[in-house]
């Protein structure tokens, strides 16, 4: 098979499970248009206007209008900036941060938990020893540690909405880690994978052609899952206080509109606005994640 045939191969086994996926999967359609949405809103920050990051730069505590100016469609916080402009900021940020933490810890258990699943002896024993010593450790006692051991020097970093996924991949890998070793555990036993040791195949190949297929689904499941977590952590951790408060991100918003006591002031578009945002992003990676394990499992259908 030419390279551009196979080429053609790969593109055409990501697009038919999706294309299979949009026509027959209710929960999959609605998640992905979700998803959609929130993306859109996420790319229209790169059109804010730059004084949105100022305060005061409108007028404060304005409630919603319906007007032609989008600057006051949402309203304005209580130090005078526009709450749709931080909004779409917000969600860009922290989708940053879901995708960095999903690009990484995901990949890092996947690897691991193949190594240890298929070598076994003292690699598996050592692995999986740091792994269930990571899994033990509270995840979010963990983070408010390195966070305000780190917190000084977070700001000084160019890019530190990424630098807050890597944080988080600290322990997000370790689960993964765990369930992809049980599956090759399982995986390793079958014939076909005897058949294709005895027929001369290096590991390198029977990892990738018999047992990466096996864990394909399961992965992509993981990844939105993993996506979810970075983003609920990161929000609980504004909420405290301890994220990267001079940034905008759905976390920092509730903590802002806590700050300046909105529930109690009365706006309430503030503090509305960002929950809202949380629940749909949860809501669009729920339903993709639940359509993809129907796709994958019949019986969950």
């Amino acid at each position: 098979m030419s390279k551009k045939d196979a080429f053609k191969q790969a593109i055409k086994s990501i697009t038919l499970p999706f294309l299979i996926l949009m026509k027959t999967n209710r929960k999959f359609r609605m998640g992905f248009t979700l998803i959609v949405i929130v993306v859109a809103l996420a790319l229209i920050s790169f059109l804010a206007p730059p004084q949105y990051i100022h305060w005061y730069s409108y007028p404060k505590s304005v409630p919603p209008k319906l007007t032609t100016n989008i600057d006051l469609i949402l309203g304005t916080t209580a130090n005078g900036r526009s709450v749709f402009w931080v909004f779409t900021n917000a969600i860009r940020n922290s989708l940053i941060i879901g995708v960095v933490t999903a690009l990484i810890a995901p990949h890092v258990g996947l690897l691991i938990g193949i190594i240890t699943g298929l070598k076994g002896g003292i690699i598996d024993r050592v692995l999986m020893f740091i792994t269930d010593t990571i899994i033990v450790i509270p995840a979010l006692p963990l983070y408010i540690i390195v966070l305000m051991v780190l917190k000084p020097y977070i700001s000084a970093i160019g890019s530190p909405i990424p630098f807050m996924g890597l944080i988080f991949s600290i322990t997000a890998w370790c689960w993964p880690a765990r369930q992809v070793r049980a599956i090759v555990l399982s995986l390793r036993e079958r014939e076909f994978i005897l058949t294709s040791s005895l027929s001369g195949n290096s590991i390198v190949r029977i990892i990738v052609k018999e047992i990466v297929p096996h864990l394909l689904a399961w992965h992509l499941i993981n990844l939105t899952n993993t996506v979810l977590y970075a983003i609920g952590m990161e929000t609980g951790l504004s909420i405290l206080g301890l994220s990267i408060l001079d940034k905008d991100t759905l976390g920092t918003m509730i903590y802002w509109s806590l700050y300046y006591s909105a529930l109690f002031r009365g706006i309430w578009w503030w503090y509305i606005t960002p929950i809202i945002g949380i629940i749909v992003v949860f809501l669009a990676f729920f339903l993709i994640s639940q359509g993809i394990s129907e796709y994958v499992n019949p019986r969950l259908r």
